[in-house]
């Protein structure tokens, strides 16, 4: 792997180069192969013929003093033959006799009568024909002597090949001379064309290094390739900036269209956060013109009224916290959850719903959640069930607070008929943006759950409508500041 990595962080100008070096070397050595097998296999044909004509002439001289085992006999023919080509040179002879000891040698202090044949000889024996030790330069070769279908001897001779051996050497040097040439000249053509391929890429990578700071400048007509795929190359680029110019431009003219879109965008999240505690304000108004004579009505009324307001002054509170990082609120009371079951008292009741309402949390310690988002969104979830769940419906909240995960835990529930595929995606997906024409309630829950570092899951309620689960991990260790 290193040296792959090594390979392709070489420039394209010496990677190609030596890729073609190498595919030459690579081919050359299989002809080289080749070439060396054939030269091997003409050189054997060639010393087959050679020793069979030794051995032709041999035979017919031996063929008596065989038949006779006369050992003199055979060492005078042997000693009066002399080599019939110029090309191969006998450089010992044997003959062997029936029983396969030595007759007679042309050596016969190094192979005297009546011994056994050299170990040497032994393969040509076996195949019945000449062999080659090219280390020793040395052929080797074999004739059976038959009279009437019987063996009666044998023929072992050895010859000296130096000729061949360096026919051979020659070849081979030639063969790397001319190889190593043409692997040289194709690496230097390879890297020329590469070079002159490449240029034109190069240019267009500097043009577009030069540029990272802003756009880089087109191409002009006569710095363009002649033709080919490097010209249309170009032509892109040139297309690439011009286009690239044209967004440009279209973005700095939208961009203060988009400034005023941000703006509807955050004044109908406001209006819709302050909308829905004015219902009940409006509701504790009409108690305190109705019953204001009662001090216990009108202590409860105003009472209501200030956190109303305190929730008005929180929305504000935390839309500039949206554009204020460095600022929170405060943390979730048990006073909110009894404030939103109180302000979606008229929705409930208007519809003859029946609302069940269940907290396990201590009424006296905060719980650490943001107060005001987690409040806004548990009255959207509490009215977007009673909504659906018709007149006569029943809408179910569980509100549970973990100490061993320390964690809250809210369940909404409904009788209605659950929710469509495009309002379970803005509640459960991410960053799902704003959808195009209602559910702005559920998008607002999203947005304040993703804040809170919290989790939605929407399944079906036991109830036989939808049930919308939130998860919200504390957060007892951030520090919290007035956002006003």
């Amino acid at each position: 792997m290193k040296l792959l990595d090594r390979v392709l962080s070489t420039p394209m100008t010496l990677r190609v180069p030596l890729l073609v070096a190498a595919l030459m070397v690579v081919v050359s050595a299989v002809i080289s192969e080749r070439v060396l097998d054939r030269l091997h296999g003409m050189q054997e044909q060639q010393l087959d013929s050679l020793v069979t004509t030794y051995f032709d002439g041999l035979t017919t001289a031996l063929m008596p003093a065989v038949l006779r085992q006369d050992i003199w006999e055979t060492y005078d023919v042997l000693d009066r033959t002399h080599p019939v080509s110029n090309a191969v040179s006998p450089v010992e002879t044997i003959v062997t006799g029936r029983d396969g000891t030595v007759l007679a040698s042309t050596d016969p202090r190094r192979v005297p009568a009546l011994s056994e044949l050299p170990i040497e000889y032994q393969n040509a024996i076996s195949r019945e024909t000449s062999s080659i030790d090219w280390e020793g330069s040395r052929g080797f070769g074999y004739r059976p002597l038959r009279y009437q279908g019987k063996i009666v001897g044998a023929i072992s001779a050895s010859f000296d090949i130096a000729h061949f051996v360096q026919e051979r050497r020659e070849i081979i040097w030639t063969l790397l001379a001319t190889n190593g040439v043409l692997a040289l000249f194709f690496a230097a053509a390879g890297y020329a064309l590469t070079r002159r391929m490449v240029k034109p890429v190069t240019t267009l990578a500097q043009r577009m290094k030069a540029g990272a700071a802003g756009l880089p400048s087109t191409f002009s007509p006569d710095e363009f390739p002649r033709r080919g795929e490097l010209a249309e190359l170009f032509h892109g680029f040139n297309a690439l900036i011009a286009a690239e110019r044209e967004k440009r431009d279209l973005l700095h003219r939208l961009a203060e269209e988009e400034k005023l879109a941000s703006l509807g965008r955050l004044a109908s999240s406001m209006a819709h956060e302050i909308n829905n505690p004015l219902g009940g304000l409006f509701n504790s108004i009409d108690t305190l013109r109705r019953h204001g004579a009662n001090e216990g009505v009108r202590e409860t009324t105003l009472s209501l009224l200030e956190r109303g307001l305190g929730g008005i002054r929180d929305v504000v509170r935390a839309t500039l916290a949206a554009y204020r990082p460095d600022r929170a609120g405060r943390p979730l009371l048990v006073q909110d959850l009894d404030d939103v079951r109180i302000l979606a008292g008229p929705a409930i009741d208007e519809k003859g719903q029946t609302l069940d309402w269940s907290v396990e949390a201590p009424a006296s310690e905060p719980l650490p959640v943001p107060g005001h988002e987690i409040r806004q969104a548990l009255l959207n979830l509490v009215l977007n069930a009673s909504a659906a769940a018709g007149r006569g419906g029943r809408v179910a909240v569980e509100i549970r607070h973990d100490r061993k995960t320390d964690e809250l835990s809210i369940s909404v529930n409904d009788t209605g008929p659950g929710f469509d595929h495009e309002a379970s995606r803005v509640l459960t997906a991410p960053g799902a943006p704003q959808p195009s024409g209602g559910g702005l309630g559920l998008w607002m829950v999203r947005r304040m759950v993703d804040a809170a570092g919290g989790r939605v899951e929407v399944g079906r309620a036991s109830l036989g409508g939808a049930k919308v689960e939130v998860w919200l991990p504390a957060h007892r260790e951030e520090e919290r500041h007035d956002a006003a």
